[in-house]
């Protein structure tokens, strides 16, 4: 079951929600009156707690943004991009996706259609490091990636990107180099791969009916999970695991969240409603993003990780 609190990327009703394993809500983002006047904060659809939580970094990738909230005083500190406006020169985005606030200040981002990984640092909105060409959009990493729509931390210090083009997980070096490529087995769309654990990835098939899989580093499967029926995913977009083996996971177009039990391959806990979306407490429209809350965040589990190509010089 649930360690703690669920952090969800509301993305469809424009919040953030951080739930309680009971379902009930205990923070959001925005309340009236946390945006700046003429300020939006629209289509968040994916959301990370930065190192120790008190910090969120959260994606809005149709928005073309990305966002950094601090919860103590519930604002946006941060924000890269212009919202509405896409683009590739400075200050500019064309769907980010996954964007991570590291233990060093940086942010890394996926910026998905100019086939690119940004690595920024508040609060300057010139890119520290940029991995890929502009618009190369050709498996050929670090020098080019095919539409990628994450960078997640290993435990020994890589990075895994994953390339929706060709279906490709790459694993980069602390350098930024390319350690080995390989495929997530049987995808169509590949999500958000990110380390189960040492030599095991976790990943999600983002189209319906959708799947979640373990796989090695030569592509084997090791578990899938694509029931059909009433509980058949539909565009699941990321699964995280848990510190007990269960599998956290949005499930997109079915408005909810879910966990996973992989040794009996049943739903376990759920918040929102079944294909029913909503605004009232317990639903959800269209979530895109979970992460949990500390001391079991994706970055509070890989303390140590930097952004690819760290240290280095500015451009």
């Amino acid at each position: 079951m649930l360690p703690g609190n669920v952090l969800i990327a509301d993305k469809a009703n424009n919040r953030l929600l951080e739930v309680d394993p009971r379902g009930h809500v205990v923070w959001r983002f925005p309340r009236p009156g946390d945006l700046a006047p003429r300020q939006t904060f629209q289509v968040p659809d994916d959301a990370f707690f930065g190192p120790r939580g008190p910090k969120v970094v959260a994606t809005q990738e149709d928005n073309q943004a990305i966002s950094v909230i601090d919860r103590a005083r519930n604002l946006i500190a941060y924000r890269y991009g212009v919202p509405g406006v896409p683009g590739s020169g400075p200050d500019h985005v064309y769907n980010p996706d996954d964007a991570l606030l590291t233990g060093n200040g940086e942010i890394l981002a996926a910026d998905i259609r100019n086939c690119r990984l940004l690595v920024l640092h508040p609060p300057s909105h010139t890119p520290t490091r940029q991995l890929g060409a502009t618009g190369g959009c050709s498996h050929d990493p670090p020098s080019s990636f095919g539409s990628p729509n994450g960078a997640f931390p290993m435990s020994n210090g890589d990075t895994v990107v994953t390339e929706i083009t060709g279906d490709w997980i790459d694993v980069l070096t602390p350098a930024g180099k390319l350690a080995y490529a390989t495929h997530p087995p049987g995808f169509t769309y590949p999500s958000d791969t990110n380390e189960l654990r040492p030599g095991v990835f976790l990943s999600v098939d983002y189209t319906s009916p959708g799947a979640i899989e373990t796989f090695d580093t030569h592509g084997r499967l090791r578990w899938r999970y694509a029931p059909q029926g009433r509980n058949a995913l539909d565009h699941p977009s990321l699964a995280l695991p848990l510190p007990n083996g269960d599998i956290l996971a949005n499930d997109d177009y079915n408005d909810r969240v879910i966990v996973v039990d992989p040794r009996t391959d049943r739903i376990v806990w759920q918040y929102g409603h079944t294909s029913q979306s909503g605004t009232k407490p317990g639903y959800l429209n269209t979530p895109d993003g979970v992460d949990l809350a500390p001391p079991y965040s994706l970055l509070d589990r890989f303390p140590g990780w930097r952004a690819p190509g760290w240290p280095s010089r500015r451009r």
